[in-house]
C-alpha cells in the first residue's frame, strides 16, 4: 500500500514540476511564422502526405511469402533419407505449386518496379 501512495507522490511531484519549469522556462511569445507549420525550416510545399506506393506493400508481401515458404525446405531436408521417395514426390509437388504462385505474380507483374 505504500508503495501505490509514494507512485501517487512521485507522479503528483513530476507533473508538479512540469508545469512550473513550463512556465518559467516555456515560450513567453508566438507569432503567426513561430506556429505555422514546416518541413526541414522551410514552408510545407503540399498539403498533406502522399500516399505511400502499393506497389513496395505487394513486393515485400510476395518476397515474405516465398521466404517463409522456402523455410519449409530445411525440415525436409533433415529427413530426407528416412522418409524416401515420398518426400521426394511431395517436395516436388510443394515445389509445383509454389511456381505456379510464382509465374501467377509475374505474369500479372507484381515484380515490375514502376515509378
Amino acid at each position: 500500500m505504500i508503495e501505490l501512495f509514494l507512485v501517487f507522490v512521485i507522479f503528483g511531484f513530476l507533473g508538479v514540476l512540469l508545469v512550473v519549469m513550463n512556465k518559467l522556462l516555456g515560450p513567453k511569445r508566438s507569432n503567426p511564422t513561430k506556429e505555422s507549420p514546416f518541413e526541414c525550416g522551410s514552408p510545407y510545399l503540399q498539403d498533406g502526405i502522399n500516399p505511400f506506393p502499393l506497389k513496395y506493400s505487394l513486393v515485400a508481401f510476395l518476397f515474405l511469402l516465398f521466404d517463409i515458404e522456402v523455410v519449409f525446405f530445411f525440415p525436409w531436408a533433415l529427413v530426407f533419407k528416412e522418409i524416401g521417395i515420398t518426400a521426394l514426390i511431395v517436395m516436388f509437388a510443394y515445389i509445383f505449386i509454389l511456381l505456379i504462385g510464382f509465374i501467377y505474380a509475374w505474369k500479372k507483374g507484381a515484380f515490375q518496379w514502376e515509378r
